[in-house]
């Protein structure tokens, strides 16, 4: 018989670059744009009878995307998984795909505070749940109520409690996307909350490069019980490994920040991996310090450490 044929609206090699904000990578086998929680069930049910893999990107912004390309099917969330909306006093209900800074702003102008860190994470609220995202102090797995988590087999509420929430860590698997999330904040002056963002923005800017194509933080902090980093970051570390401005092909370690990777316009995913290698390789044989990827990938992208 054959396997069935996608659903409509599914679109054949489409070119993922764009999708990301490094801009690397090749095309996705399959795509599709969802827009509902029935149209991503649909998708992630017609997956699993074709036995096609189903994969989402968010913002594109800590995305490495093979340049091979990626088999199977990417989605991307718009429309009503995209949508942040005000529930009751204090929540706020946002689709996988609202962007975080958004979702930041609209809280601080419904007057509700415990979100305003997001204002500095270029990701969505899908990536972030994923990630456990966290900037200047604050996480998600404390703002959090619930997640709509959708798979082949349906969708389920989950507690933060239930998404076994780490550094950078959930324990959601391949085939489970976040389709919706709701958070608990706490009522504030929007005026005092507007300031808070200006001042996070801008300490933002002063610290990370701006107007570069990169997908933001290279590699993680090293965790606080590894005496050989001594308390440095990762960026720290690669700074005095000599890497800032360091280049190979068309990839840069920043000059500002040592733990961004730039496609300074012609770079390959292949390029920036290798970078990351170098980068690695210094840190590792000046300082026994092993760093590891934030950096999310998509499709064959090895590292060659690993």
């Amino acid at each position: 018989m054959g396997e069935p044929a996608p659903p409509a609206g599914v679109q054949r090699d489409y070119p993922l670059a764009r999708l990301a904000t490094v801009r690397t990578g090749g095309p996705a086998q399959l795509f599709a744009r969802v827009g509902s929680e029935a149209q991503l069930l649909e998708l992630l049910a017609w997956g699993r009878a074709a036995d096609v893999a189903i994969e989402v990107v968010g913002s594109g912004s800590n995305l490495l995307i093979a340049d091979e390309g990626v088999e199977g099917l990417v989605v991307k969330l718009d429309r009503e998984l995209a949508q942040i909306e005000r529930t009751g006093e204090r929540g706020l209900e946002c689709g996988g795909g609202a962007r975080l800074p958004a979702v930041a702003t609209r809280a601080a102008q419904a007057g509700l505070e415990g979100i305003e860190f997001g204002v500095n994470i270029p990701g969505t609220v899908g990536g972030a749940v994923r990630m456990n995202a966290n900037a200047y102090g604050g996480e998600f797995a404390r703002t959090l109520r619930w997640a709509l988590v959708a798979s082949a087999g349906g969708s389920e509420r989950r507690a933060p409690e239930q998404l076994g929430f780490g550094y950078r860590h959930s324990n959601l698997a391949a085939g489970e996307i976040v389709a919706r999330a709701s958070f608990a904040l706490s009522p504030a002056d929007p005026q005092l909350l507007k300031g808070r963002l200006a001042e996070l923005r801008e300490r933002r800017h002063e610290a990370q490069p701006q107007g570069i194509k990169t997908f933001g933080s290279t590699f993680k902090n090293p965790p606080d019980s590894d005496l050989h980093a001594g308390g440095r970051t990762a960026g720290l570390l690669l700074s005095q490994a000599g890497c800032n401005g360091l280049q190979l092909g068309g990839a840069r370690f920043a000059h500002k920040h040592a733990n961004f990777v730039e496609n300074t316009g012609s770079a390959s995913t292949a390029e920036i991996v290798a970078l990351m290698a170098e980068g690695r390789r210094r840190v590792l044989e000046r300082f026994g310090v092993a760093l590891e990827p934030e950096v999310q990938t998509l499709g064959p992208v090895r590292f060659p450490w690993s």
